[in-house]
C-alpha cells in the first residue's frame, strides 16, 4: 500500500500528468466559483433589508456556510470527477508503470458519466447523513470512515472494470476488502484538506490502478 501511494505522488508531478491535473483542478474551482456567484446573484435578489448591516451580516454568514459547505463537498465532488478523469489517468498509469500488461479498455462515456452521477448523489447523501455527528468527538473520524469506504470502493471497481466484467471487480474487491479499505482511508483523509483535495481525484485514481494491479496478481 505504501509503495502504491509512493508511485502514485510521483505519478501526480510527473509530466505524462500535468495537463490531465492542471485540467481537473481548473473545472474543480470553476465549480466552486460557479456556485459561489450564483448563490451570492440569488441573495441579491432574494433578499432587500432595509438596514444596510442586516446585508453585511447575511453576506459573512453566507460566506462561511459556503466555505463549511464546500469543505464536505468535497467527497462527493472527488467521486464524480473520478468517472470524468479515470480513464485518462488510468491509461498513463499502465503506459508508464505496466507497459508489458495488457491495457485496459475504457468505460464507454455514457455509462461513465452515469457512474459518476450515481455515485456522486450517493456520497453527498452519506455525508449529510454524517454531518449532524460531526459536531461530536467521533464526527470527524465518522466521516473519514463512510468516505474511505465509498471511494475505495469506486474507485477501486472502477479501475478493475477496465480489465474486466463488473461482476467480477466487485468479486476481487470484496476478496481483498479489509486492504482496500484502508488504501481509501488516505484520499478520504486528503479530500478533507483544503488546497491538496483538488488534487484528490487524481492522486486516487492513480493509487488504486496500483492497488488493483497488485491485487490481481496475487489472486492469479
Amino acid at each position: 500500500m505504501l509503495t502504491a501511494a509512493i508511485k502514485a505522488l510521483g505519478d501526480l508531478f510527473s509530466p505524462e500528468f500535468r495537463a490531465v491535473l492542471f485540467k481537473a483542478v481548473g473545472l474543480t474551482i470553476a465549480l466552486f466559483i460557479g456556485v459561489l456567484v450564483l448563490v451570492e446573484v440569488l441573495l441579491v435578489a432574494l433578499t432587500q433589508f432595509s438596514w444596510p448591516w442586516a446585508d453585511w451580516v447575511l453576506g459573512i454568514g453566507t460566506g462561511i456556510a459556503l466555505i463549511i459547505g464546500f469543505f464536505f463537498l468535497m467527497s462527493p465532488v472527488t467521486a464524480a470527477f473520478a468517472g470524468l478523469f479515470l480513464d485518462q489517468v488510468a491509461e498513463k498509469v499502465e503506459a508508464r508503470h505496466y507497459p508489458l500488461d495488457p491495457r485496459g479498455t475504457s468505460l464507454p462515456a455514457g455509462r461513465a458519466i452515469v457512474m459518476a452521477v450515481q455515485f456522486f448523489l450517493v456520497v453527498l447523501v452519506v455525508n449529510l447523513a454524517v454531518l449532524p455527528v460531526v459536531l461530536f468527538g467521533v464526527g470527524a473520524v465518522a466521516l473519514i470512515a463512510a468516505n474511505a469506504y465509498l471511494l475505495s470502493r469506486e474507485y477501486f471497481e472502477m479501475v478493475a472494470m477496465r480489465h474486466m466484467p463488473a461482476e467480477e471487480a466487485k468479486i476481487l474487491r470484496r476478496e481483498n476488502g479489509p486492504s482496500i479499505f484502508l488504501a481509501g482511508l488516505l484520499p478520504a483523509a486528503l479530500s478533507l484538506v483544503p488546497v491538496v483535495n483538488l488534487a484528490v481525484p487524481l492522486f486516487a485514481t492513480s493509487f488504486f490502478t496500483h492497488l488493483f494491479k497488485s491485487a490481481r496478481a496475487s489472486s492469479a
